[in-house]
């Protein structure tokens, strides 16, 4: 049910979306590579790369209302839950700042996140 649906929102991006995904796919040369409109699992996520654990959404006017936004802090919760991070924009932003909505998930693409780090081990006796 989640793949029928996600198929379908494949073939319904907004423009902002679809400006965002063409940008995306320019990243796959650097080694990352994106999905979009992916199940993880209640949730369908606008893009996810898998490698680095990064989910981007590009978020519309209805997610400042405030049931939208508390449904999205639920949802980022269980996504940052199962170790990814997700970066938010703003239609608006994708639409006026592509570039730098791009640099900032390149920092995020290139940055080590706790959930992608491996084992730490504990600091040696009387240290930390």
């Amino acid at each position: 049910m989640a793949n029928e649906l996600a198929r379908g929102l494949r073939k319904r991006l907004t423009p902002q979306e679809v400006k965002l995904w063409v940008k995306l796919r320019e990243l796959k040369a650097h080694g990352f590579r994106f999905r979009r409109q992916a199940p993880i699992g209640p949730y369908i996520v606008d893009f996810v790369c898998y490698g680095q654990k990064l989910i981007i959404e590009a978020d519309g006017s209805q997610h400042g209302m405030p049931v939208h936004a508390q449904h999205d802090r639920e949802r980022d919760r269980f996504l940052t839950d199962q170790g990814f991070q997700v970066l938010r924009f703003w239609n608006s932003d994708i639409g006026a700042n592509l570039a730098g909505v791009m640099d900032t998930i390149s920092i995020a693409l290139r940055s080590p996140h706790p959930d992608r780090l491996g084992p730490v081990d504990p600091p040696h006796k009387g240290e930390g």
